[in-house]
């Protein structure tokens, strides 16, 4: 995949910098970059499901990152110097979900925050673009800075990063998650 914007709040990137998170962060977008995304460039002709299955693959292969199935940040990894630990970094994925859950995502990090579990939280989403090419719920980068700036203010005063991440390039659809009835 490829990162195609970021945006950064309350000076999360000068935490990253200051406490030696720069190598987390850049696992992270390794992270993206190396899953290779190809998919059907037609409105809703994808699914998403899959395209987070082939993430989360990526979190574990990239080693000690932390899942959290429910309730929480979906990925945290620890920064350690020796055996202390220095600094948290939380990500939270959402690629496959419906946009009103994004505002979910940023309480996660919030909490996290506040509970002394990450010290920065980034949030992954398709760029405005991908988000054509999946399911008509799935949110956008636009949908991730319209809920900060102007439906959840308060998360502009948290160390978050917004991240917008788009496909390779055009290849067969991805298929969809068969719903369970």
């Amino acid at each position: 995949m490829k990162i195609t914007e970021i945006k950064y709040y309350d000076g999360s990137f000068e935490k990253i910098t200051r406490l030696g998170l720069s190598a987390l962060f850049l696992d992270v977008q390794r992270i993206f970059i190396e899953a290779k995304v190809l998919l059907k460039e037609e409105r809703d002709a994808n699914g998403a499901a899959e395209i987070r299955k082939m993430v989360d693959r990526n979190f574990v292969l990239s080693g000690d990152w932390i899942k959290k199935t429910t309730g929480g940040v979906d990925w945290i990894k620890k920064f350690r110097y020796n055996r202390t630990l220095i600094a948290s970094l939380g990500v939270e994925v959402q690629v496959s979900n419906r946009s009103d859950m994004l505002i979910r995502d940023f309480v996660h990090i919030r909490n996290a925050i506040q509970q002394g579990e990450i010290e920065v939280g980034i949030i992954v989403v398709p760029s405005d673009l991908l988000q054509k090419y999946l399911p008509d719920r799935t949110p956008s980068y636009k949908d991730a800075i319209r809920i900060v700036e102007d439906e959840f203010p308060e998360a502009k005063n948290f160390p978050i990063i917004v991240m917008a991440v788009e496909h390779d390039g055009a290849g067969v659809a991805i298929k969809k998650q068969k719903r369970k009835s």
